[in-house]
């Protein structure tokens, strides 16, 4: 399993945790046992292989971040969706963005732009293609208004230096 297949899983998990009163580790506890993932893996390629102990813990350690952190993660989802409120933003749209929201804030080893990239493909996949470049245009505007400079992708800085009238180091 890649860490693509357990970051879905996660946004799954995710999604489900805003249909019920559950708990991170009530959700967890169901969806990550070896009998879910033989039920679900007949129907859904993703569920076809078990995972690992470390990829148990990143599907843990996003569902569990996301459970904890939803009024922070929703936000700054808020503040970047200019126009929308936030009821607006379809479920999957707000569960992709909660996971990659969360990569960003709290997970320093993972490179802001591999989360806003995920995210965009699972927006593709699960949405529309509107949903993706809305979900590439809130995330996009977080990591270049809020992150520190260092962790900000070099394009990013780039843009940003260009749309100031500077001239942008693609180094």
């Amino acid at each position: 399993m890649t860490r693509s297949s357990a970051r879905e899983i996660a946004v799954h998990l995710s999604f489900a945790m805003g249909f019920s009163d559950r708990t991170a580790e009530e959700v967890l506890g169901e969806a990550l046992s070896r009998e879910n993932f033989q039920r679900l893996g007949e129907e859904d390629p993703l569920y076809s292989e078990y995972p690992n102990e470390k990829q148990r813990q990143y599907i843990t350690t996003l569902v569990k971040g996301v459970y904890e952190h939803g009024v922070e993660l929703d936000g700054y989802i808020s503040k970047y969706a200019i126009g929308w409120s936030f009821a607006r933003i379809s479920r999957m749209a707000a569960a992709i963005m909660r996971v990659a929201m969360y990569e960003i804030l709290y997970m320093p080893d993972i490179p802001a732009s591999a989360a806003i990239n995920e995210a965009v493909e699972l927006a593709k996949r699960y949405d529309s293609p509107e949903a993706a470049s809305f979900v590439n245009g809130i995330l996009g505007s977080y990591v270049r208004k809020e992150l520190p400079e260092e962790r900000v992708p070099v394009r990013g800085r780039a843009a940003e230096a260009e749309k100031d009238g500077g001239e942008g180091n693609e180094a």
